[in-house]
């Protein structure tokens, strides 16, 4: 979003009308009306990068527009960052500036906020970086108090840590997590509450258990499984998997299990084509899950074609989607199987054409897996 785009004061218009651009499609497939979250109006953005752009002695962050995406838009001031990115923002800018070690060929920087005010800035680089630049770049990191990482290629240097503790309040409930500089964060931290009290609203299983893929370090799967008996959750990431094991002993939740796995091997492992040394270790196995709810949050793309097999199986699914268009496509064919019981839409990029959306189905009562 560039600054250009930032209209608080028609905040509730532009939301109203990303809305109506895609409510009736869900209203064709037999969604009820949609729950509507909406998001602050600014400082509401804990993750975002720009490029470095030089110009003789001078550096600027910048953003790109896509009706002209050569031309170089320096940011000044960035509304949307939170509080904290937004307190180091012109401070960190011109440090760099001022630094020839710390500016010499930095190609882009990219921010990690908490709400509780935490900031973990990566700098990236088109040279190796030595001791010299470790020098400079803690000394920077202890005037400005944020943690600090070097990376160009095929290097990475962290001078504290490379991972947040984000605080999450749900339902009044406190939940910790460790957020990674790598792993993929929800970028708008309210909404991301709202979403996981959404999705904790629409299920409940006490007397059976979870399938949860695309788990990432844990963001919906360590509320959700206070609410059922186990829940196994599955990822491809390494960076994130060991996050999310680190994250239920953050929370003492010891009903969950992780297999590093991606939707597609899942797949393929329930079918029973196919046994994985990586599910061996389950301390459950995996038939003996007794397993009626399914959770997912896939990325753009959508569900592919033997995932959504998969999950028309289950009696109820819970579906995170980023894209509105190929969540749509997937329901045309979960609706042969399913009723959409509940829509909601969640503004995670104000400003923006992009819209979140949760829905939960239920299995037709003739229908059979």
């Amino acid at each position: 979003m560039l600054p250009k785009d930032f209209a608080p004061q028609a905040y509730d218009t532009l939301l109203n009308e990303k809305i109506s651009a895609i409510a009736p499609r869900f209203n064709a497939l037999g969604a009820p009306a949609p729950s509507v979250f909406a998001s602050p109006t600014a400082s509401f953005r804990m993750r975002t990068e720009f490029r470095v752009w030089h110009d003789g002695d001078s550096l600027d962050f910048v953003m790109f527009d896509r009706e002209a995406p050569k031309i170089p838009v320096p940011i000044a001031t960035f509304p949307i960052a939170s509080e904290a990115v937004q307190a180091v923002f012109t401070p960190l800018k011109e440090a760099l500036k001022a630094s020839p070690e710390l500016k010499r060929k930095l190609f882009q920087v990219e921010f990690l906020s908490t709400q509780s005010g935490q900031v973990l800035v990566t700098l990236i680089y088109h040279r190796q970086l030595d001791g010299k630049w470790e020098q400079a770049a803690r000394g920077l990191s202890e005037q400005l108090n944020i943690l600090m990482i070097g990376r160009s290629r095929g290097q990475k240097i962290t001078l504290t840590q490379d991972w947040l503790e984000e605080t999450l309040t749900i339902n009044t409930r406190v939940f910790k997590y460790k957020q990674p500089e790598q792993a993929f964060i929800q970028p708008n931290a309210y909404v991301n509450e709202r979403m996981i009290e959404w999705a904790m609203s629409q299920i409940s299983g006490p007397d059976s258990d979870l399938l949860e893929l695309y788990c990432g370090i844990g963001n919906f799967t360590i509320p959700l499984a206070t609410q059922f008996q186990r829940v196994l959750a599955t990822e491809v990431s390494k960076v994130a998997t060991r996050a999310a094991v680190e994250n239920l002993a953050l929370n003492g939740v010891t009903n969950v299990e992780f297999a590093r796995l991606s939707a597609e091997e899942m797949t393929i492992a329930m079918a029973g084509t196919r046994t994985f040394r990586r599910l061996a270790s389950l301390e459950t196995a995996l038939e003996d899950y007794n397993l009626h709810t399914v959770f997912v949050d896939p990325p753009r793309a959508g569900l592919d074609t033997g995932t959504l097999d998969l999950v028309s199986g289950f009696e109820e699914i819970l579906y995170i989607s980023c894209n509105p268009m190929t969540l749509l496509d997937n329901l045309e064919t979960l609706i042969k199987s399913h009723s959409i019981e509940s829509l909601a839409f969640f503004d995670q990029f104000p400003y923006t054409p992009h819209l979140e959306c949760g829905v939960h189905l239920k299995r037709h009562q003739d229908s059979k897996a």
